[in-house]
């Protein structure tokens, strides 16, 4: 498990700078290599495919476990054989911490 998945959250009212392009960068380094920063914002996000419905429900619902512990929600697109995450702190219009522990934990979910 990374360092990054072993920390938790804090919450995020505001009143902090986002990461800069080269910080986010960084943190990229940790996470597994699926994840990529958004060109057009501040968005990290990664597209996770399976064999089927169930195995794709499963997975959403374990990362919904994790973003209601953390209590860092992100935007999901999901199909019959697919989920696309993304990640970004809304209080502050940009990339925190939170988005790339929150990841780190996802890395962690079981994809079989």
């Amino acid at each position: 498990m990374s360092e990054l998945a072993e920390k938790h959250c804090r919450p995020c009212e505001g009143g902090v700078a986002p990461y800069s392009r080269e910080e986010a960068e960084k943190l990229l380094r940790q996470l597994s290599g699926g994840w990529v920063l958004s060109q057009e914002g501040p968005w990290l996000r990664r597209e996770f495919k399976f064999r089927d419905f169930y195995r794709t429900m499963s997975f959403v619902n374990a990362l919904a476990h994790i973003a209601n512990i953390e209590d860092h929600h992100p935007d999901l697109e999901v199909g019959y054989n697919y989920c696309r995450v993304q990640y970004t702190t809304h209080a502050i219009k940009g990339l925190s911490e939170n988005d790339f522990i929150c990841a780190a934990k996802i890395d962690a979910i079981p994809l079989s």
